[in-house]
Formats: C-alpha cells, sequence, structure tokens
C-alpha cells in the first residue's frame, strides 16, 4: 500500500476523542485545553455541546508549535 493510501485509510479510521481525552494525551489539565479552545490554539470539533478532537491532527499542530502557553 502506498503512503497516501495508508494516510488515508488512516484517516478514515482514527478514533475520536473528548476533552477529557485529549488533555491526557497532551499531559495538561481539561481547563488548559478549555483556554486553548478559546484562544483557537486547538483543532477542535463541536458535536452538540461537546468537543471532539483528532489526536493526529492536535498531534500535527504540536509538531507546527501552533500550541503553546
Amino acid at each position: 500500500m502506498n503512503r497516501e493510501v495508508e494516510s488515508a485509510v488512516q484517516e478514515a479510521t482514527e478514533k475520536w476523542v473528548n476533552l477529557e481525552d485529549i488533555a491526557e494525551h497532551l499531559s495538561v489539565s481539561p481547563d488548559t485545553v478549555r483556554t486553548w479552545i478559546k484562544n483557537g490554539k486547538l483543532p477542535v470539533y463541536r458535536a452538540g455541546k461537546r468537543y471532539k478532537f483528532k489526536i493526529s491532527e492536535v498531534d500535527e499542530w504540536l509538531r507546527e508549535g501552533r500550541i503553546s502557553e
């Protein structure tokens, strides 16, 4: 399988995580995640009243230096 196909398959099957899960993944508090959301520092989606995240997108923002305190 080539890289583009592997990437597409991974994106299609990637699990969405909630605010608490992404806070744990980033080793920060849920309040810090809420602040980053408010300041536009995290890629986030809304599902009703809940926030949903793709870990791969959050990790990419980290690599690009777009998330900082």
